[in-house]
């Protein structure tokens, strides 16, 4: 221990000696001189003086303590940790590298617009010429820009689309563009559906209330003492007042079905069974009218995804309509095929008089009836196939109409 505590003073002296050497070869120098003059006792002096004040000179170590450096703190931010932060949020977000080639985007995106994959160019993904040309501003101007734009594929929804720039550390060394879709689809179907409930409304319900109004003047007025009339205008009265019912039931239905209408249902319902109990549910309808409703399903399981009593009031409408409407047949075929890899297919069948041509295109819209009169008899609001329509859409399926005058009208739900 001794021994290695002697070495390392040693080095040390050594180590200063090295680090004193232009001291004490000038010390040297003049002792020399000194020496050669005779003084020998003031030369040796100054050379123990120079040789003890360059070994103890703690100023001169060779080997200063390094003093601590504070380093900046650099937050670096890699694009795992990015993709964790926004698959956190419910908004759809693309990351865009400035030569537009696409470098994240989170689960929400992938689930409203699908997966691509990394290094896509933007434009292999969005096809609207507004983004486009909003993104490419603002990888030149470097400023934040956005605009609406609505999406008509699988459902109709509106988006405000906001493209803005951001340093994200030090990734890749350069900026990259945040392009975020905020949905205000719900906003903007709130805003359809009381603007139109009113006007639909209004317009529908203008002649009923009319009738009511008349008939309670005439039961306060001339038929005040007139049994017959009182029964005669109470039963008009009823009937008007059952069809307004029918008809707020009708229009706050569709206006349910528009709110979630971009929302795709994930039940799975098995159709055979579903078709057997409207079948019968309908039944009674049908021997009322004079017709035979015939079922025809395959032996498997036909299996869909989507929601049971929609599906069911969908088959409802579209049967009770073929008896209605068709009854001059006294049949109606309703037959179910698909399943497996094929797409499952609803088929019913009246043999009725048909729809001309020109009304085919247009049977699906609000209040549409191909014969007013006809309509009104048979208790129609003119909205049943308008949520027939909204029900498939939301299901992802597809209302097909054949129809020939004189041999009747086929309305297919391909799914």
């Amino acid at each position: 221990m001794i021994l290695e505590e002697t070495r390392t003073v040693w080095e040390r002296l050594k180590d200063r000696a090295s680090a004193e050497k232009w001291i004490i070869g000038l010390s040297t120098v003049v002792t020399a001189a000194l020496i050669l003059s005779g003084i020998h006792t003031i030369a040796a002096l100054l050379f123990w003086l120079v040789w003890m004040t360059a070994l103890f000179n703690r100023s001169a170590d060779p080997t200063p303590p390094a003093m601590p450096v504070v380093q900046p703190v650099v937050e670096e931010t890699d694009l795992g940790m990015l993709a964790a932060a926004f698959d956190a949020l419910d908004t759809p977000i693309l990351v865009v590298a400035p030569d537009e080639t696409v470098v994240l985007q989170n689960h929400a995106a992938e689930k409203a617009f699908g997966t691509i994959p990394p290094k896509t160019d933007l434009s292999a993904r969005v096809r609207s010429p507004g983004i486009l040309d909003m993104v490419r501003e603002t990888i030149v101007t470097g400023k934040a820009n956005q605009i609406e734009h609505s999406e008509r594929f699988p459902s109709e929804s509106v988006y405000i689309v906001r493209v803005a720039p951001a340093e994200i550390g030090t990734l890749a060394n350069e900026r990259l563009y945040v392009l975020s879709y905020r949905d205000i689809s719900q906003a903007r179907r709130i805003d359809r559906m009381r603007s139109d409930f009113v006007a639909n409304a209004s317009h529908e319900l203008r002649t009923p209330l009319a009738s009511l109004r008349g008939f309670i003047e005439t039961l306060q007025g001339p038929a005040r003492n007139d049994p017959k009339a009182h029964e005669k205008f109470l039963g008009i009265m009823h009937e008007q007042a059952t069809r307004m019912s029918r008809l707020v039931d009708d229009l706050l239905s569709l206006s349910r079905l528009e709110l979630k209408s971009h929302i795709a249902p994930d039940e799975a319902v098995d159709l055979a069974p579903l078709l057997g109990h409207v079948r019968d549910a309908l039944s009674p309808l049908a021997e009322d009218v004079g017709v035979e409703i015939s079922l025809v399903v395959p032996d498997d399981p036909v299996v869909v995804q989507g929601d049971r009593d929609e599906l069911t009031e969908v088959f409802e409408n579209l049967i009770e309509n073929a008896c209605k409407y068709g009854q001059e047949g006294k049949k109606v075929e309703v037959t179910l095929s698909g399943g497996g890899d094929a797409p499952a297919e609803v088929s019913v069948r009246d043999y009725g008089p048909g729809i001309p041509a020109e009304h085919v295109p247009r049977i699906t819209e609000r209040f549409y009836r191909v014969n007013v009169e006809a309509s009104r008899s048979k208790k129609g609001t003119g909205l049943g196939l308008a949520i027939v329509k909204h029900i498939l859409t939301r299901h992802r399926a597809r209302l097909l109409v054949q129809s020939e005058i004189g041999k009747g009208t086929v309305f297919t739900v391909r799914f």
